[in-house]
């Protein structure tokens, strides 16, 4: 079952770079970037729930917050789409809630949230100011080799309403993002933490973590407790070794 998992993370973020170098200043700022995206999933009921969350870098990315979904869908309705934006921007708002400044590592999330703004507006007519209407029509013809296959059937005016639009949409989701996690800056802190120090997260512990009665003073004592029991278990084994090596020595005299 491991073997199908990690085969599964690998096609779908890449191989892991566990010899790729990186610096603590670096490493914490991924830790607060995906712990900003997990963070402000948990908080929004439309989106699925977090499967594993890694700053561990793979492939093209330097970490990665991977969801499950629950259930097949074949349409998404506005919140949800609206909720995404919302998810996508996580990483960049923790950056800026947390350390005060912005870095590099959200421009995928942008072009993702960019993409989802854009086709609600012109595919999806789900804006109210511009109502139901398809802006720009796909085709599957490409001429010479060139990519004709969108085009354009609206004035500059409703060009620059679409672009005012898709920008009031991102704003929006921007601030949502915002005010969800500074409102649970705690758990936004206590996850990045725990992945600087652990590297990667599943589902069932960061379940653990984002639970309002989760203790952090417990979760200590249980983990010492298991370091404990881990570590009278190697001894008890290389006892047992010792002993049977000890034996065998003996029948052979």
């Amino acid at each position: 079952m491991a073997e199908v998992e990690e085969a599964t993370i690998k096609v779908v973020v890449g191989t892991e770079k566990k010899s790729h170098k990186i610096t603590d200043k670096e490493k914490k700022l991924t830790a607060y970037h995906e712990a900003g995206h997990a963070v402000a999933t948990f908080n929004l009921e439309s989106q699925d729930p977090v499967h594993e969350i890694s700053i561990i870098p793979r492939g093209m990315a330097g970490g990665y917050t991977l969801y499950r979904p629950d259930e097949d869908t074949s349409h998404m309705l506005k919140s949800a789409m609206l909720d995404r934006i919302v998810t996508s921007m996580g990483g960049r708002v923790a950056e800026q809630i947390t350390f005060g400044d912005i870095s590099t590592g959200a421009s995928q999330d942008i072009s993702t949230s960019t993409d989802i703004a854009r086709s609600m507006v012109t595919r999806y007519g789900m804006s109210e100011k511009l109502g139901p209407v398809l802006y720009g029509k796909d085709n599957d013809e490409v001429f010479l080799g060139m990519d004709y296959s969108h085009t354009k059937n609206y004035s500059e005016a409703y060009a620059n309403t679409i672009d005012d639009e898709v920008k009031r949409i991102l704003t929006e989701c921007y601030n949502k993002c915002e005010q969800l996690l500074t409102e649970h800056n705690d758990k936004l802190v206590l996850i990045a933490e725990t992945l600087i120090k652990n590297e990667k997260i599943n589902g069932a512990r960061f379940l653990e973590l984002m639970d309002e009665n989760y203790d952090p003073e417990k979760d200590k004592e249980n983990e010492e407790k298991a370091v404990a029991e881990e570590t009278t278990e190697e001894v008890a084994e290389e006892a047992t070794e010792e002993v049977v090596e000890e034996v065998a020595v003996e029948e052979e005299k």
